[in-house]
């Protein structure tokens, strides 16, 4: 063989080798693409099947009852057991069951055929007293909606109301009566329906959008006017404080170092030979702070702090139309880890009588809060001149704790301790500065008030 025709036969072995080579690596990519590719479809359909049964999981949690899960549960074994074994009596309990499953179903139709409004007679509420509402419930769709059930959550309750079978188009409006309510803010909703069959194998839900606030108010009473016999400087009356310029003259003294030239008395200077100026008496505007103790240790029970809430809030309403500059603090909730570190109070608003009730119907009993001595002292810190100040506890303090709990305000306030025990008889007690004011129930207070005034 020449070397030439040598040459061209090895170019060819070779050509022929690389062509085998890369048909072999374009079959490998694509054998590694189709395993990729199977890979990729094996993971979405295995997430596909997990939230399937999730989904399946949920929805039979939410829709098969306890005496449903049963049912299913014998229709199975019976099944398995009859068809493993030839038991006839299993098969038969199974188809049973099925047969039981089979005619529940249906009633589970129509839990989204319905419009609900539900709407209040009221937003807020003295305690104890009920409240009244209307639900309006319509037939949405071209198909008569067989009878069911209406839950609607008041609070920790739950009230019920039929509704009867609608036809398309159709409505119907059933009064929705609240029971008495304690003090606090009540959520009224959301409206549930409920469909289920009348074995209670299966029951479904759905839930609407319409969810209301009721306010209860705390009970309050009617109280003589603060400015009666309590303090008597509403209206700029003059107070024992001698200042250098006010309304209310007091008297004329000899001039001292720092005082301004517009107060002197050239009358008296001409008569005396010597610079004398006016003094006068500080007139002010009656401050009024009352602070709500809130923990649960200075209370008996939880009937006996609402009697102070009702207190509190009565105090403040009487302030508000006597048009005092009035304050409220009551403590707040602080974490354990931080108690004794952190001071936290709540101030109830007092802008107008029903945001300051609205306030009242949010505090709460705490367990981890600031005793009534460190709210005092909170709020004389951050009151401005406090005129009278009362202070609403419970019965679990002591007379002692509640004198050193007065020594937190100035000389110059009047401070009334109101203490709730339900279990005592009225009664009124002046100790060194100090009226206690002992109240079994809240319509003790106006009569003590109206002694306090007359004495």
């Amino acid at each position: 063989m020449s070397p030439t025709e040598s040459r061209i036969a090895r170019t060819s072995t070779s050509t022929s080798a690389h062509t085998g080579q890369t048909t072999r690596t374009q079959t490998s990519v694509r054998r590694g693409r189709r395993v990729v590719a199977a890979m990729v479809w094996s993971s979405a359909a295995w997430r596909s099947i997990r939230r399937g049964v999730r989904v399946a999981v949920v929805w039979s949690a939410r829709t098969v009852r306890p005496a449903g899960a049963i049912v299913v549960a014998t229709a199975t074994v019976g099944l398995l057991l009859g068809l493993v074994f030839g038991w006839v009596e299993w098969i038969v309990a199974a188809v049973i069951a099925l047969v039981l499953l089979a005619l529940s179903a249906p009633f589970l139709f129509g839990a989204r055929s319905y419009a609900v409004d539900l709407t209040l007679g009221h937003d807020r509420v003295t305690a104890g007293d009920s409240a009244a509402g209307e639900i309006t419930v319509r037939a949405v769709g071209n198909r008569v909606v067989l009878p069911g059930r209406l839950d609607v959550p008041v609070g920790a309750g739950l009230v019920e109301v039929g509704v009867p079978l609608l036809r398309p188009g159709r409505s119907v409006a059933q009064p929705l009566d609240l029971p008495a309510l304690r003090r606090g803010v009540v959520t009224v909703g959301p409206a549930t329906t409920v469909r289920s069959d009348p074995i209670g194998l299966l029951r479904r839900e759905h839930t609407f959008d319409d969810v209301h606030e009721l306010f209860v108010h705390a009970r309050t009473v009617s109280l003589p006017s603060t400015s009666a016999g309590l303090i008597r400087d509403l209206e700029g009356n003059p107070t024992r404080r001698l200042v250098d310029a006010d309304m209310s003259f007091h008297a004329i003294r000899e001039y001292a170092p720092g005082d301004s030239q517009r107060q002197i008395h050239w009358k008296s200077t001409a008569k005396t030979g010597r610079l004398m100026v006016r003094q006068y008496e500080e007139s002010r505007r009656s401050r009024m702070a009352v602070v709500l103790a809130a923990a649960r240790d200075e209370y008996l029970d939880a009937d006996e702090y609402e009697l102070a809430v009702a207190c509190a809030a009565s105090l403040g309403l009487r302030a508000l139309r006597d048009a005092r500059d009035l304050d409220i603090m009551t403590g707040s909730e602080i974490p354990r880890v931080v108690r004794g570190r952190v001071r936290a109070v709540e101030r109830v608003p007092v802008a107008t009588p029903r945001a300051m009730l609205d306030g009242f119907s949010r505090v709460e009993l705490h367990d981890a809060t600031m005793p009534v001595g460190d709210v005092v002292r909170f709020a004389v810190d951050a009151g401005d001149r406090l005129s009278v100040a009362f202070v609403v506890v419970g019965s679990m303090l002591s007379l002692t704790q509640l004198r050193r709990i007065a020594l937190h305000f100035p000389a110059d306030v009047a401070v009334f301790v109101i203490v709730c025990d339900e279990r005592a008889h009225p009664r009124m007690q002046a100790i060194a500065g100090l009226t206690v004011l002992t109240v079994g129930v809240v319509e003790d207070l106006a009569g003590l008030l109206l002694k306090g005034a007359a004495s």
